[in-house]
């Protein structure tokens, strides 16, 4: 199975590793052409804004949305979230607009607030118990944003403080988190899992 990973900006070779790990073939996407020679995608945590308007640049936002709106398998970390959520509220740390990041795909039923947690200084790491994996998984949070609602069709697959930061939505899976920085391939295995089925 071929998995492309975004190579606009952000964690990407982190993401192609885990993949790997997890025997998947990833794929470097950046035009649609590459887009088009993919089974699934993995869009990475980064900067939102800037992801946004690369995609843009590039004439890959239309073409994206087409694809997963036709039910190819997206995975999106952090960044990658908050580009596929449907609405982007407040942002206190957020320059310009702050309610709003331009250039998304819009494309799961979930409202999330960037920066939620703050600023770089204030990553941390958790351990989350995930639906599926029978061990907790040691997860990473930079600059995550929060979950603040979810819609009727999206499943939470693991909650923090009892907000959701994994979520799935028919061909769609989000995470608050990184799990690409951790060496556990897990949450990767579980979107291999999602994409073949």
């Amino acid at each position: 199975m071929k998995i492309g990973v975004l190579g606009l900006q952000g964690d990407v070779r982190e993401h192609q590793r885990a993949l790997e790990t997890a025997g998947a073939s990833p794929v470097l996407v950046k035009h649609a052409a590459e887009l088009n020679d993919v089974d699934a995608l993995v869009i990475p945590g980064g900067e939102s804004t800037t992801i946004g308007k690369l995609l843009d640049r590039f004439a890959l936002l239309d073409p994206l949305r087409e694809r997963v709106a036709s039910g190819m398998p997206v995975y999106g970390t952090c960044a990658g979230l908050i580009l596929m959520a449907a609405e982007v509220v407040l942002d206190e740390f957020a320059v310009g607009n702050p309610h709003d990041a331009p250039h998304r795909l819009g494309s799961m039923d979930v409202a999330v607030t960037r920066n939620a947690y703050g600023r770089q200084v204030d990553s941390f790491e958790t351990d989350l118990d995930i639906a599926g994996l029978d061990e907790p998984f040691r997860a990473v949070f930079i600059r995550a944003p929060t979950i603040e609602r979810t819609g009727a069709d999206v499943e939470v697959l693991a909650t923090f403080e009892d907000r959701p930061v994994l979520v799935r939505q028919r061909n769609m899976l989000a995470s608050t988190f990184h799990p690409e920085m951790t060496g556990d391939a897990r949450v990767h295995e579980l979107f291999i899992q999602m994409a073949a089925a």
